[in-house]
């Protein structure tokens, strides 16, 4: 992630941007950030501070070191496994997590999303490579270059973050948070606080109050955090105009939907929390370990690792697009947080309006979703499972043949392949995979990749609304082809201009 070495002041946020590309990252750039406590810089390096074996974001309250003592990493991982301790002032834990390689290295991105669902949590590095396509040694090196850190440094700083952020904005008992982060054992939990800190976790925590389970407030409760600045209520108006009845909920000010993880259910609230930038999320579950997975998907869902500054300056320089992007400059492309619900969300919706689609997902988890011990409110149902719909008759529910027919090879393909839709591989190879599903077609595949796999230049040139909105913004009409390229110069960031189309006409 490189600072290019001709950088000199004053401070350009966007230079930083633009070239934090590779692991190289220029000292003096970086030392002004830091002398200046500038929130751009947030989650973009990491000071490692030699004099104390300490690292701090850029804007940590603390005394600013000399020069001399510190060196600068592009991660926490990359720090943590230099042999630096977080910093207990300006708590790394809560910067926000930055995808500054997306674009650089679609791999290491992948990788990233496959290790916050847990991937390495039972499997080896072998294992993820080798459902990335790579061989190990290179996804080492990938890792190495893009991040200054291993895989396995980068999943156990995950944990050991959460794990810290749970002990400063929670009351749960220690025991509780060790198995929430993702900890094996108590044990291990208290020798790797103990071998970083040189205390127990007990020690970290400021607040005296009494524990509190999460079994008796039936709740956990965190702060996920982003760089601003972000469009929530355009987030919350697409989630709304999708949402299925009984799986999820839209209000005003915040979205809560049904979950089930390993075969059990719960519920998560997610809505902003004004007084910093991040996301309050309301995790009801009764598995604490499921914890780290529940937060990569809301993550996923509201795009928390993007950072605006450069997709905002790439995309204005089109004339067409640049008072779209004036108008949200902080615009995310919301996720899905289930591939297989996703798909079949995306099939239902061939060729009827968003509202009509929301209906049928509807009428569908009605009549074959499992229904909740202890529905909440409209929260009644979670998403039917592959093995259900497969063998349901799906022209029961009013749908044409073809369309039934679409949705039971939608079940049959993601009960052959339970990694159909993880993102291991490139965007033209995943949508040659998904199209290879009968009733699945370019649309449908580009939309999927541009929810669920989080591919950045993924992009349904054929959506109708696309069209009507490019139509209005370029004063004629456009076929797919030519939508296709006329979105050339947008690359690698054609999902974020398509979700400022699809934005342009509400």
């Amino acid at each position: 992630m490189v600072l290019a070495n001709h950088v000199r002041k004053p401070l350009d946020d966007r230079r930083f941007s633009s070239h934090f590309v590779t692991m190289d990252l220029d000292h003096d750039a970086c030392y002004r950030a830091v002398c200046q406590r500038d929130p751009r810089f947030d989650g973009r390096f990491f000071t490692g501070v030699k004099t104390t074996g300490i690292y701090c974001r850029p804007i940590c309250p603390a005394r600013t070191p000399r020069s001399a003592n510190v060196t600068f990493y592009p991660t926490a991982a990359a720090a943590q496994e230099a042999g630096f301790r977080p910093c207990l002032r300006c708590r790394p834990e809560t910067a926000p997590d930055l995808g500054a390689w997306r674009g650089t290295s679609n791999t290491v991105s992948r990788a990233l999303a496959l290790i916050e669902l847990g991937a390495l949590d039972d499997a080896n590095v072998d294992d993820l490579a080798s459902r990335l396509g790579v061989g190990e040694r290179q996804l080492r090196r990938l890792f190495r270059h893009h991040l200054g850190a291993s895989p396995i440094a980068v999943a156990q700083t995950r944990r050991v973050l959460l794990a810290k952020q749970l002990i400063h904005e929670s009351a749960l008992p220690m025991t509780e948070i060790a198995f929430a982060a993702g900890f094996g054992s108590v044990r291990r939990f208290n020798e790797t606080f103990q071998a970083l800190f040189g205390r127990s976790p007990g020690e970290l925590r400021r607040a005296h109050g009494p524990e509190i389970s999460s079994a008796s407030q039936g709740k956990i409760e965190l702060l996920l955090r982003y760089q601003p600045p972000y469009d929530w209520p355009s987030i919350l108006e697409f989630l709304r105009r999708r949402a299925i009845p009984g799986i999820e909920r839209v209000t005003d000010q915040d979205y809560a939907r049904t979950l089930r993880l390993n075969g059990s259910t719960g519920t998560v609230t997610i809505k902003p929390a004004h007084d910093h930038d991040a996301l309050r999320v309301v995790v009801r579950f009764p598995i604490l370990s499921a914890l780290p997975a529940i937060i990569a998907r809301v993550r996923r869902v509201f795009d928390l690792a993007a950072d605006p500054v450069p997709i905002t300056a790439h995309l204005a320089k089109d004339p067409a697009l640049a008072p779209l992007v004036l108008a949200r400059p902080g615009l995310r492309v919301p996720g899905a947080w289930d591939g297989f619900e996703l798909a079949i969300r995306a099939v239902l919706g061939q060729q009827i309006t968003v509202v009509a689609a929301a209906t049928l997902a509807g009428r569908l988890v009605a009549s074959y979703g499992d229904r909740l011990a202890e529905p909440d409110g409209t929260l009644t149902h979670v998403f039917p499972t592959p093995t259900v719909l497969a063998e349901a008759e799906l022209t029961s529910l009013g749908l044409p043949r073809a369309r039934a027919a679409a949705l039971s090879a939608v079940a049959a393909a993601a009960l052959a392949d339970p990694n159909l839709f993880d993102a291991t591989s490139d965007l033209g190879d995943a949508v040659k995979r998904l199209r290879a599903i009968p009733g699945v077609g370019e649309w449908t595949a580009q939309y999927i990749a541009l929810r669920q796999l989080r591919e950045p230049d993924a992009f349904p040139a054929a959506d109708l609304g696309l069209l009507r909105a490019m139509a209005n913004q370029d004063g004629f009409r456009h076929s797919s082809s030519e939508l296709l390229d006329r979105a050339e110069p947008w690359r690698p960031w054609r999902a974020y201009a398509a979700q400022h189309l699809w934005a342009s006409q509400r």
